[in-house]
């Protein structure tokens, strides 16, 4: 059963709020069981904001899917979570919890609809607790401290392609992840199919999530893995 308040339907009131299944347990036994999810603003030179919706898998910190767009809205954070449904054949939503905080995107009549139609259990953090939320916040703390407080973007393709091939490759595949004993997000989630012996980098992201670079994967994403495993 859900746990969750009906909200009026005055405009900008929360259709539902959800209860907080995982009260900071950001650990998960298993891959696709426990997933958090969040919003960041990004800006280009001329001063425009972005927004990128992004999700991870607590079982090895994964970046599961990422998608930055001009606005901040229900339908980034729904198209976000079909990218990263996508990218998982198989996978049982039945198990799955899905956290975030309590921002009007998730709670909306659109996602939280959504989310039940797939069966998809919905988690939230206590209002104002940033910290129920700690792993997103230390990815996108990585992903600004790492990359985009050391560039300068001045057109919206530049700064969507470089968020997507630090996600897809440098943070998932390149980057060391204390929480995994300085393993790749990757090669702890399947085990030595990860891009850091050079003999199994083209087999890698075949086998691991070849959803990304077919259905809706950029050409960012795909050339970045052809172009390491060569």
């Amino acid at each position: 059963h859900h746990f969750w308040e009906d909200a009026s339907d005055i405009a900008g009131t929360a259709h539902k709020v959800f209860e907080n299944k995982l009260k900071q347990n950001f650990t998960a036994e298993q891959i696709n069981q426990k997933w958090c999810t969040d919003f960041t603003y990004l800006f280009l030179t001329d001063g425009s904001k972005r927004y990128n919706c992004s999700i991870i898998d607590l079982h090895e910190r994964c970046l599961i899917a990422s998608i930055t767009d001009k606005h901040i809205t229900s339908d980034l954070a729904k198209r976000t979570l079909q990218k990263a449904l996508a990218s998982q054949p198989g996978i049982d939503t039945s198990q799955l919890i899905l956290h975030s905080d309590q921002g009007s995107q998730y709670t909306s009549k659109e996602f939280t609809e959504f989310c039940e139609s797939i069966g998809v259990t919905q988690s939230m953090s206590k209002a104002g607790y940033p910290y129920d939320n700690a792993p997103m916040e230390r990815y996108f703390n990585t992903l600004k401290n790492e990359l985009i407080y050391q560039h300068y973007y001045h057109s919206e393709e530049e700064l969507y392609s470089s968020i997507e091939e630090f996600a897809y490759v440098q943070y998932n595949h390149v980057r060391p992840h204390s929480y995994n004993n300085y393993k790749t997000p990757f090669e702890a989630r399947y085990g030595g199919w990860c891009l850091c012996s050079k003999n199994i980098r083209s087999k890698c992201y075949k086998k691991a999530w070849p959803q990304q670079f077919t259905r809706g994967g950029s050409t960012i994403e795909r050339n970045s893995f052809i172009q390491m495993s060569k």
